[in-house]
């Protein structure tokens, strides 16, 4: 993701997320932090289709968004940002993959435990919502 994507991807994060989509200038921070963070978007032709963005702070890094598009759901392209993150952490030598996931979407929490997440806590209405979100966690090196 670089600075020219970031109106198309905001444009999709308020779309997609219109209760908790993050602020423009938070993106855009967020890309000026390139020893802590990664951030990729998936193009089709020269539209932007997914996007995802990783936070990595030793020995700890955190899934900070993901977002495929509902008409590219279903292709592989969740899984893919997926993997690229966790190989980016395990790149970085995070000791563990953290994310939050809204408790009512069963589909993503779905993705994550396939990939080897699992749930380790629940914070109370943490979306602007109301819904609450579960923190789950991959373990990339073990603990001796």
């Amino acid at each position: 993701m670089t600075i020219a994507d970031l109106p198309e991807v905001w444009a999709l994060e308020t779309e997609l997320f219109p209760a908790d989509a993050w602020p423009y200038e938070m993106f855009a921070g967020e890309l000026t932090l390139s020893d802590t963070r990664n951030y990729w978007v998936v193009e089709d032709g020269p539209r932007i289709v997914a996007y995802c963005g990783l936070m990595s702070v030793l020995p700890l890094a955190d899934v900070q968004t993901i977002a495929v598009i509902p008409e590219y759901e279903g292709r592989g392209i969740g899984s893919h940002l997926l993997v690229t993150m966790i190989a980016e952490a395990t790149d970085r030598s995070a000791t563990d993959l953290l994310l939050e996931v809204r408790a009512d979407n069963p589909r993503a929490q779905n993705l994550y435990e396939r990939f080897g997440f699992e749930a380790i806590h629940r914070r109370p209405r943490y979306y602007r919502d109301g819904v609450d979100a579960v923190i789950m966690r991959k373990v990339l090196i073990p603990s001796i």
